[in-house]
């Protein structure tokens, strides 16, 4: 078990009602991790539409989670 802090924005947000959390997974990789919150809290964005930063810097799906890292999961913005 690997344990990380995971901070949510937007959608991914309102749809688990947290900014963030602490939490134990056996995920090895962030796309890994993503499918797994996916499944827990019910999230609408399939995780090629959401990108991932990993202690401050934007990572791919393929990254290898470490203890203690903070994961940040960002979906797509509109503006204008």
């Amino acid at each position: 078990m690997t344990r990380v802090n995971v901070q949510y924005f937007a959608i991914l947000r309102e749809q688990r009602g947290l900014t963030s959390e602490t939490l134990e997974t056996n995920a090895p990789t962030v796309s890994g991790l993503y499918e797994e919150l996916r499944a827990r809290h019910g999230f609408t964005l399939p995780g090629n539409r959401v990108r991932a930063a990993v202690n401050d810097a934007f990572v791919p799906q393929s990254h290898v989670l470490r203890e203690g890292d903070r994961v940040v999961f960002i979906p797509p913005v509109a503006g204008g």
